[in-house]
């Protein structure tokens, strides 16, 4: 059939409110201006065919069927594959799906914590779901593309990556609240008008939410919640800091508590368009990370340290850490001494060169064609 159809699909830099979508708190992530393409062409068979050019220009390709589900060897959960499968896998709950030719094109660095893989599930459950006809509102596309990562991939995720590439808008940030069940509202965060850049540094150092130090500080948060007879530990008081015996799950909640105040203040210097309190915060939010959740690295570490001394108002690392990227809230006009102090950091320690790129908040996934 000769239908095609292409989607766009962000990925996405969370402002602030690291590792607490899945402790049931509240985050302000942004849509980014680079994308993943997703063209989809329907079949008349039930075969789904796969083709990614990734973006260092390796091609990959898979095929399986529409039927495809967790365990079932077609598909292995450590595979790339595993992503579009799974995406068909959870869409396929909702009603039945055609065969499709599915081609993808990213701009995202693979690995950077910019949410690729959210961007890649959402993409192929909004594209499969616009071929099947299925009428599947935008908060139940962030869902399903979240359950693919949950129980096929079997990365332990929050909503809130889903969340900001499906409802992302130009010029503004989204606030998320993983325990509602409305839609996500926005704020504003327009980067131009304040004559401001928001630096990404893609370490390069490969992240991934799959098993590995992610799960170990998500098992850790669950630990310490129960403990406290709280179901999500998000919503720990400072009594909490005094209750736990325990000094790693103190540690954990110490950053889960102010990390959940800095959301608040943070919301707070946006709608005033304080920005040099906000690049504070930022700065705050990376030592608790760092000290607190220990989930940084000596590159992010590097990245957040050269950006402030730079010129950077702040700068904290972004994602799930181990990895992945340092994001950087700088005036114009020392966009290029920050990212050139970067580049200089990594060089004199022997490091391979980060990507350091501007981003702007941008539309979350629509269709294009």
């Amino acid at each position: 059939m000769d239908d095609v159809r292409t989607w766009q699909v962000p990925g996405r830099v969370n402002l602030i409110g690291e590792h607490l979508d899945y402790n049931g708190g509240p985050s302000v992530p942004f849509a980014i201006d680079r994308f993943l393409t997703v063209k989809v062409r329907r079949r008349d068979d039930d075969a789904v065919n796969v083709w990614s050019t990734l973006p260092d220009g390796t091609r990959e390709r898979a095929t399986f069927r529409t039927g495809v589900a967790p365990d079932d060897g077609t598909v292995s959960a450590d595979a790339w594959s595993a992503y579009p499968a799974g995406a068909v896998w959870a869409l396929g709950t909702v009603g039945p799906l055609p065969g499709v030719d599915l081609v993808l094109e990213s701009t995202l660095p693979l690995g950077s914590g910019l949410s690729s893989s959210a961007a890649l599930t959402v993409g192929v459950v909004s594209a499969l779901a616009d071929v099947a006809g299925l009428d599947v509102a935008p908060l139940e596309v962030a869902r399903l593309a979240q359950r693919a990562e949950n129980d096929f991939v079997g990365a332990p995720t929050g909503l809130m990556d889903q969340l900001a590439v499906t409802f992302g808008r130009a010029g503004e940030a989204v606030v998320t609240d993983p325990l509602s069940d409305d839609d996500p509202t926005r704020v504003p965060f327009d980067l131009a008008a304040a004559d401001l850049a928001l630096l990404v540094v893609a370490t390069g150092v490969d992240h991934s939410n799959v098993g590995g130090g992610y799960g170990e500080r998500r098992a850790e948060c669950e630990g310490a919640a129960a403990e406290l007879g709280l179901e999500h530990l998000a919503k720990a008081g400072l009594d909490a800091l005094v209750r736990l015996e325990d000094p790693v799950l103190r540690r954990r909640t110490q950053h889960v508590f102010t990390e959940t105040a800095r959301v608040k203040a943070a919301l707070r210097t946006l709608g005033e368009s304080d920005f040099e309190q906000l690049g504070t915060i930022l700065s705050a939010s990376h030592v608790s990370l760092r000290d607190d959740f220990e989930v940084s690295c000596a590159e992010l570490d590097v990245a957040v340290e050269a950006a402030v001394e730079g010129g950077a108002l702040g700068a904290r690392m972004t994602g799930g850490g181990f990895g992945g990227s340092a994001i950087a809230l700088v005036p114009q006009t020392k966009a290029r001494a920050v990212r050139e102090l970067v580049e200089q950091r990594y060089d004199a320690l022997g490091w391979k060169a980060p990507e350091v790129f501007a981003v702007r908040p941008a539309a979350g996934a629509h269709r294009t064609v």
